[in-house]
C-alpha cells in the first residue's frame, strides 16, 4: 500500500476527469497524495533544498545540540530509562510568515529572496488545489478560498499562509523519542516539499502507518481539519506522524493556507437527490475559536475539538 502519486499536469488535457477522479479518491480515501509536474519549477526547488540545507548546517545545527530535546534524552540516559519522550519531538524549525523579510531568523545568502519565490508559487498551487476541490466537490469555483478569506478587500486576501521550515537531525536513540509526534493539521491546505533521500514521515491508513515514500521534486498534499469540515466529512484530515531516525538529516519545508482567524467555518448548504438539505456533521464556528482549542489538543483525538469549540 502506498500513498497516492498523481500528475498534476494533466489536470488541463484529455485525461482531465481521471485525474479529477483521483485526486477526489485521494481526498477520500487517504486525506495525504503526492503530486508530480505540479508547475513549480524544478530549478527552484533545487535552489530551496541548497538553502534549506546550508541555512541548517551554518546558523542552526550547533544549537539543536543544547535544545530540549537533546537535554530531555540526554537526561533519560543517565536515569538508564527505556522510557520512551512522548511530550517533545526531535526537530529544528522556523516559520517564514507574511512578507517582512528582516524577522525570517535565517540570514544564509539567498535564502530569503528564493522563499519570497518559491511561497510565491506554492500559494498559486494552492489555490489550483482548492479548485479542483471545488469541482470534485461540486461546490462553486472559488468556495473554499472564499470562504478562508474572510473579509478580503480589493483582492487582498486576509487568510493565513505560513511556512514551516523542518529538519530532523540524526538522533542516537530514535526508539525513545519522537520526530514529530501523531498529529492532524488544524488548518486547510498542507502542501509539504519533502526531503527525497530520508524518509520518516508516515500516515495513518485504515489503522496502519504507511510510509510517505521520498520522490524526488513531488509535492506532498494533505488536508487538514477545516477541509474535513467544508466538505461536510466526505475529505478527512489525515494523521501523520514523523519518526526520528538514526541516520540522515531530514528536511521538511510545509506551506499551510489556513483560513484567516475570523473566517466562519462549516459544512455548506448541499442538497440531496431528495432536493433535501443534507444533514451537517459539524458545527459552525470562527476558526480563531478552534485554534484555541486545537493548541491545547493538538496531539489528542479530533473528534473533541468539533465539540468543545464555540458554536455560531
Amino acid at each position: 500500500m502506498a500513498v497516492p502519486v498523481i500528475d498534476f499536469s494533466k489536470i488541463n488535457g484529455d485525461e482531465r476527469e481521471k485525474t479529477l477522479s483521483e485526486i477526489a479518491r485521494a481526498c477520500e480515501e487517504w486525506g495525504f497524495f503526492q503530486l508530480v509536474n505540479h508547475g513549480i519549477p524544478l530549478e527552484l526547488l533545487d535552489k530551496v533544498k541548497t538553502l534549506s540545507s546550508e541555512c541548517y548546517k551554518t546558523e542552526r545545527e550547533e544549537a539543536f545540540k543544547t535544545s530540549t530535546p537533546v537535554k530531555l534524552l540526554n537526561e533519560l540516559l543517565q536515569k538508564n530509562s527505556t522510557e520512551k519522550l512522548e511530550n517533545v519531538d526531535w526537530e529544528d524549525n522556523f516559520t517564514l510568515l507574511g512578507h517582512n523579510q528582516n524577522e525570517w531568523s535565517c540570514n544564509t545568502s539567498n535564502f530569503k529572496e528564493t522563499m519570497v519565490e518559491y511561497r510565491g508559487e506554492v500559494r498559486k498551487l494552492a489555490s489550483k488545489m482548492m479548485e479542483v476541490m471545488d469541482e470534485n466537490l461540486g461546490l462553486p469555483k472559488g468556495y473554499i478560498k472564499k470562504a478562508f478569506n474572510e473579509g478580503m478587500e480589493d483582492g487582498e486576501e486576509t487568510a493565513f499562509f505560513g511556512t514551516k521550515v523542518s529538519h530532523y537531525p540524526p538522533c542516537p536513540h530514535p526508539e525513545l523519542v519522537n520526530g514529530l509526534r501523531a498529529h492532524t493539521d488544524a488548518g486547510g491546505v498542507v502542501l509539504l516539499f519533502q526531503d527525497d533521500e530520508y524518509d520518516g514521515l508516515q500516515v495513518l491508513k485504515d489503522g496502519e502507518w504507511i510510509d510517505v515514500q521520498p520522490l524526488p521534486n513531488a509535492i506532498v498534499i494533505n488536508t487538514g481539519d477545516q477541509i474535513e469540515v467544508l466538505s461536510n466529512g466526505r475529505y478527512k484530515s489525515a494523521w501523520h506522524r514523523v519518526l526520528a531516525r538514526e541516520n540522515g538529516n531530514r528536511r521538511s519545508i510545509a506551506s499551510f493556507y489556513n483560513p484567516s482567524y475570523k473566517a466562519a467555518i462549516g459544512p455548506p448548504e448541499m442538497k440531496t437527490s431528495a432536493e433535501e438539505k443534507s444533514e451537517k456533521k459539524y458545527p459552525k464556528y470562527v476558526f480563531g475559536d478552534y485554534m484555541d482549542v486545537y493548541a491545547n489538543q493538538k496531539f489528542m483525538p479530533k473528534e473533541p475539538r468539533f465539540l468543545a469549540v464555540k458554536t455560531l
